[in-house]
């Protein structure tokens, strides 16, 4: 399934501060914590839990949230389908960004175990 040009801005424009707390929900509904939400999404972005407030409280968009990130290294081992889309074959880096977030915040509220999500190669 291919990405559009407006899908890949619709993306870039959302604030992350809107979906953050969908984020929240959606793990502590299943018996997760919100300290495994900031582990995963530091291990993804490199940011810590003052600088991921900082950009809460800046309202920044995802575009803003990637452009300031530090990409783990070991992000592209984030495969499969979400939201319909397989990560692997999402051509815009933007959208793939967010897409591997979205797998990460998924699989924490499946139950995957923390070493598994985290990719620990």
């Amino acid at each position: 399934m291919t990405t559009t040009p407006e899908h890949n801005e619709r993306i870039a424009k959302m604030v992350f501060a809107t979906v953050y707390p969908l984020y929240i929900k959606k793990v502590e509904s299943k018996g997760r914590t919100l300290k495994e939400l900031h582990e995963i999404i530091e291990w993804l972005t490199g940011f810590v839990d003052t600088k991921l407030q900082d950009l809460i409280n800046e309202k920044v968009t995802f575009e803003t949230f990637f452009k300031e990130a530090k990409l783990n290294p070991n992000a592209n081992l984030i495969t499969g389908m979400i939201c319909g889309y397989r990560i692997e074959e999402i051509e815009n880096p933007l959208t793939k960004q967010v897409r591997y977030l979205d797998k990460l915040v998924d699989e924490l509220a499946k139950g995957k175990k923390m070493e598994k999500i985290l990719r620990n190669v």
